[in-house]
């Protein structure tokens, strides 16, 4: 691993670790922010709780467990993909600067959002971090292609092992019986 990632990832994961302790131990002081977010979600989505709380706590394990994974270099890919679901409806629930009346307050909640919005690339960057390997969809077409390959050789050989065969088949057919 290298040095960038194996201090970098630690850094991108440590503001879920922290959001998401404190939204487990104390969800509801951030559901009532959550609400207008969370309410239109739960609606579409059935396998989620009805509850704001109940939300909110599930999402702090994700951001939890996710942002522990991702620290240690455990399947990271999929830990930075779970952390950026949970963060683009928790950067839109808390921080809505576009409804902000005090200038002062807009301008703390847009900061909030851009940072956000920074974490969200990060997690994108991380989530598409082969480490220096190939992609999946790199291996998939070089599979199939080495699969082309030796259907091709395995062709010819057949066509070359049976020109002789077929040679001796004529032969044997003109010999008298």
């Amino acid at each position: 691993m290298s040095v960038l990632r194996l201090v970098g990832r630690p850094l991108l994961a440590s503001m879920f670790v922290s959001g998401g302790l404190g939204s487990l131990r104390a969800p509801e002081q951030v559901a009532p922010a959550a609400e207008p977010v969370v309410r239109p979600v739960t609606e579409r989505v059935t396998a989620l709780p009805d509850r704001t709380e109940q939300v909110v706590r599930l999402s702090g394990a994700v951001q939890v467990a996710g942002g522990l994974l991702l620290a240690t270099g455990r399947v990271p890919r999929v830990a930075a993909l779970a952390l950026a679901a949970t963060l683009v409806p928790t950067t839109l629930a808390a921080h809505r600067f576009w409804e902000a009346e005090d200038p002062d307050e807009r301008a703390r909640q847009r900061i909030h959002f851009l940072k956000n919005a920074s974490m969200l690339g990060g997690l994108l960057i991380a989530a598409a971090d082969t480490a220096g390997n190939p992609s999946l969809a790199w291996r998939g077409r070089h599979a199939a292609r080495d699969v082309r390959r030796e259907a091709r050789l395995v062709r010819r050989s057949v066509r070359a092992a049976a020109r002789p065969a077929a040679r001796a088949g004529a032969a044997r057919a003109r010999l008298p019986h």
